[in-house]
């Protein structure tokens, strides 16, 4: 008796991805859903999860890093609507599809490492940013990449609930709106500082 194994059919599993979790979600827009229907995501993630790279959840990376569940990206591209004219900076959790989604759609791609964009002194002109995780709070240092009137969509985290957001930036001020509540994967670099209390 020899035993045969079936190799998973990722072509039927992006279909299914976008049309019980995208659609479903509000996420219509044709360019999200021609991207997301043609980049293999099981490319993006270690070969034990190639079979789970199109479930409605978050997939841990062997760096350590991970690939946010697909709605984020989805809701995440429909939010930014990117073009040509952009020149775009991905501060990427460590799988690179979120780089690799946007980067047919704009004129300019550049990507950055959470701790570099966290930490850095380096000054952007970025007329948008993507976050590919969600963060606590927006340090000086992330601010300083966006453009002025540029625009930043990210994951948000407050209380404990991780949300869609999104900003623009005017003078030196960049601030949050949150928008829709889903689970987003936390990146550690952009914790608040803890503070000492008595």
């Amino acid at each position: 008796m020899t035993l045969t194994t079936t190799r998973p059919d990722y072509a039927a599993a992006r279909k299914a991805m976008i049309d019980s979790q995208l659609r479903t979600s509000g996420v219509n827009d044709t360019f999200v859903l021609e991207r997301m229907g043609t980049l293999p995501r099981e490319d993006f993630v270690p070969e034990g999860s190639k079979a789970t790279a199109y479930m409605d959840r978050a997939i841990r990376l062997a760096d350590g890093g991970f690939l946010p569940a697909p709605l984020f990206h989805g809701a995440m591209l429909a939010e930014a609507q990117p073009t040509p004219a952009d020149k775009v900076l991905v501060i990427d959790a460590g799988s690179g599809y979120l780089a690799a989604l946007v980067e047919p759609l704009v004129g300019r791609l550049d990507t950055i490492a959470p701790d570099k964009a966290a930490n850095g002194s380096k000054r952007g002109d970025y007329s948008l940013v993507l976050v590919d995780g969600a963060i606590e709070h927006v340090p000086p240092a992330l601010a300083k990449l966006v453009a002025e009137n540029g625009r930043i969509v990210t994951g948000m985290v407050d209380r404990g609930v991780t949300r869609l957001a999104t900003g623009r930036k005017s003078g030196k001020a960049l601030a949050l709106l949150p928008l829709a509540e889903m689970g987003i994967p936390r990146l550690g670099a952009f914790d608040r500082p803890q503070s000492w209390s008595f």
